[in-house]
């Protein structure tokens, strides 16, 4: 079952402020998920009696073979009982989960980093996606390249994904977030500021990235994450102690969410049409949205999360991650590789293979 809070469209990352238990103050406008409590983690049930959990996230695209497990019972054939919950930002859901009121978050990588460097526990235990192209810049044609942001404004929300991702550009281009000036506001509204000639540069995501694009024609993408394909992953993480209690739980969550994207691709009409109903988006734009992400299949997930010589391998992204967000002083330390590694739990992917 998914609780949805109208109106949310992608994950709003607060991946600098973490959103912990007793910690940092979330810099959102946010209000509590409109549910029931949350179930507590059961104990590994009877093979008759799922194992109820809950987990969280907001709305993102990249989300959908979760959307379509929910909906066709692919987590209760397994002996899973899952709860969604749609918060209004991830930092939300990080407190979630390190107060125990949920057992799994959806997480971008930088998110995930920030919050183990708080000192969270936790397993990811499946890789969502990739953005590829689905978050960009828009410039104006009088903006050259990225090298000529310096001291002009952009519009990007501050602490989110958007936010993170101009970060990793500035730096490809020899700039720090200290050459521009920064508007703070929403993507919807960093993307109207750009329609409506307010800000020469916006960094925002699907759908607004697009309907942005096609509305102004003194502009284009300027860069998005097609040219950097790792800049922005979606994870799949649990409370270690779930995974430790409940493996054939967590198992049939790992094997909903490939099921799920087996049915995306033999029964794409109503695959989209489930998604669509979440996401608030027509079947139509659901399909044409999903071509700016790359869901993960099992045999990318294997690599990610187990191969160190796969040239995709999920702790080197995240230690890289790490370092940078170190100079960016987001964090107060970066991570080792071994902590990194520790974080990163294959057993179900690599289950998932052999089934």
């Amino acid at each position: 079952m998914s609780q949805i809070i109208p109106g949310l469209t992608r994950r709003r990352a607060l991946y600098l402020m973490g959103g912990v238990a007793g910690g940092l103050t979330l810099h959102a406008c946010t209000q509590p998920p409109q549910t029931s409590s949350s179930p507590a983690a059961s104990a590994e049930a009877s093979p008759t009696e799922p194992v109820k959990a809950a987990n969280g996230s907001t709305l993102w695209i990249g989300y959908t073979p979760l959307y379509i497990a929910i909906e066709k019972g692919f987590f209760k054939e397994g002996g899973l009982d899952l709860e969604h919950k749609v918060f209004s930002s991830t930092g939300e859901g990080n407190a979630a989960l390190a107060a125990g009121r949920i057992q799994s978050i959806n997480n971008v990588t930088s998110e995930t980093v920030a919050f183990a460097a708080k000192g969270q526990d936790f397993r990811i235990v499946q890789v969502a996606d990739t953005s590829l192209g689905g978050d960009g810049i828009l410039a104006r044609n009088s903006v050259a390249d990225i090298a000529d942001f310096k001291g002009r404004n952009v519009a990007v929300e501050i602490g989110s994904v958007s936010h993170f991702f101009l970060l990793q550009v500035l730096q490809e281009a020899g700039l720090t977030g200290d050459d521009v000036e920064i508007t703070n506001v929403t993507p919807d509204a960093a993307a109207a500021a750009y329609t409506s000639g307010k800000v020469d540069i916006a960094v925002t995501y699907s759908p607004f990235l697009k309907q942005a694009n096609d509305a102004q024609s003194d502009g284009r993408i300027i860069y998005d994450t097609s040219k950097m394909p790792t800049a922005i992953v979606d994870v799949y993480i649990f409370s270690t102690q779930f995974v430790q209690e409940n493996p054939q739980a967590t198992q049939a969550f790992v094997n909903g969410i490939f099921k799920a994207q087996e049915f995306l691709q033999t029964n794409k009409d109503e695959a989209l049409a489930i998604a669509g109903r979440m996401l608030q988006l027509t079947p139509e734009e659901v399909e044409v949205e999903l071509k700016g992400v790359g869901l993960t299949n099992v045999e990318d997930n294997v690599k990610m999360m187990d191969d160190p010589n796969s040239g995709i391998y999920l702790v080197d992204h995240m230690e890289s991650l790490g370092q940078f967000l170190k100079e960016q002083n987001q964090i107060p330390e970066a991570l080792t590789a071994d902590s990194l590694k520790a974080l990163v739990d294959p057993t179900f992917v690599k289950a998932a293979q052999t089934t």
